[in-house]
Formats: C-alpha cells, structure tokens, sequence
C-alpha cells in the first residue's frame, strides 16, 4: 500500500515540484499552504509521514510539530523543511518531537531518501507496538487483542479500526479520517463503518462491564477509558 503523506509549505511552487516528484515516486500526497488547513487534514486523516515547513501563515511548524506530539499523541514522523539553518532552531525542532531536518534549498532526491528512511524505521518500530487503553491492550506486532486478560478475535478490517482509534486515544477520530484510512479515495459507505463499529463494540465492550467506545456525535469515535461504568 502506499505511503500517504501531508505536505505543508507556503511556497506553492516548491510545494508543487516536491509533491509531482513524490508521486512519481508512488507516494500519496495531501497539501497543505498554511498552518490551520495542516491541523485540519491531521485532525482528520491518518499519514505515514509529515513533511513540515516552519515558517507559515496562521500556525507555525513548530507548533503544529508540538501539536502532532502533546495533543493528538500521535507517532507519526516529522520532517521540517525549512531555510532556517540556525542551530538554536534545529534543537528546538528536535526537542519538540521533530525526527528530521532538511535545509532548503535541498535536492527533491535527498528529501525523499530523507522521507523513505523515516517510513522504514517506523514501519520497524511499529512492529513491536504495545497499545493499551484501559485493560484492552493490542500487540501491534502479532495482532493479539485481550480485554481483561480475555481473547478478542477480530475481522481484519475491524483490527485495523480499533488500532487506528487505540492509536489516536483518547482524541476524537473523524469519521471520514477511518473510512480514509480503511478504503482510501473510494467512495464513502456510511452503513460499511456503522457495521464494522457494532462488529467493534459487541467485542470489546459488550462482554465487560465499562465502556471504551464512544461515539460522539457529528465527529466520528473515541476509545477512552472513563471513570464512570456502564
């Protein structure tokens, strides 16, 4: 499957010789010019990467970058493309949660080694992944799901919703943001999803006595575990 990725740079010409480079490269891009149209797509959608000018309009990629990290909790690798060569600013970058560095001008070649290592090792890390929310842990690695100690076996497109909301916890995940991930640019079955989260709750939350799942209205899902039980 190929690597989706969210490029956000101002510069539309850069952005556009970057984006025509990568695709024929076999990558999926989505654009972004500013930093509220970046949180927007993020908010919404799941990417394999990031590539993250730091200079931009509305919200600079520094704060989208601590964002990416603090609020959606999110592992998702972070390239900053930036003409700042200030070493202040690089340390900055890597203390917030950056995972590369790219000084423009820099040669489409070199950013998409940059970003195919990136993808690499995260597809390495993600292997072994232990997600846990409450008592339901899922070993990414093996695919073993228990809740409470107890088995849950699962369709594979249910497993790859409940890691997509186990990942994202306890954030709210748009619903177009899991039929993006589970089907790509088809066209959306909103009665496909609202099966496959029944399929989610009769196995996760039916059998036990607290709820994970939550639906919020007008958004899409959460998984969480709350204080109050069922």
């Amino acid at each position: 499957m190929a690597s989706r990725l969210l490029i956000v740079e101002d510069d539309r010409d850069l952005a556009g010789n970057l984006i025509d480079f990568l695709e024929i490269q076999g990558y999926l891009t989505d654009y972004a010019a500013d930093g509220h149209a970046a949180l927007g797509l993020l908010a919404n959608n799941e990417y394999d990467l990031v590539v993250l000018d730091i200079t931009l309009p509305g919200v600079d990629g520094l704060t989208i970058c601590s964002r990416i990290r603090q609020q959606l909790r999110s592992k998702v690798p972070v390239v900053m493309l930036t003409a700042k060569d200030e070493v202040d600013t690089k340390i900055g970058a890597f203390d917030i949660g950056a995972d590369d560095y790219v000084v423009k001008p820099a040669s489409l070649r070199e950013i998409e080694a940059r970003i195919r290592a990136l993808i690499r090792r995260a597809g390495r890390e993600s292997d072994s992944d232990l997600l846990v929310v409450g008592d339901l842990r899922m070993d990414v690695g093996t695919m073993k799901i228990e809740r409470a100690g107890q088995p849950i076996v699962l369709a594979p497109v249910p497993t790859r919703i409940l890691m997509l909301l186990m990942r994202r916890s306890p954030n709210v995940v748009h619903r177009l943001g899991i039929h993006r991930e589970i089907w790509g640019d088809e066209p959306g079955d909103t009665h496909a999803l609202i099966v496959h989260m029944h399929t989610l709750r009769n196995a996760v939350d039916k059998p036990f006595e607290r709820q994970l799942i939550h639906t919020v209205r007008g958004f899409g899902y959460r998984i969480a575990y709350e204080q109050t039980a069922l």
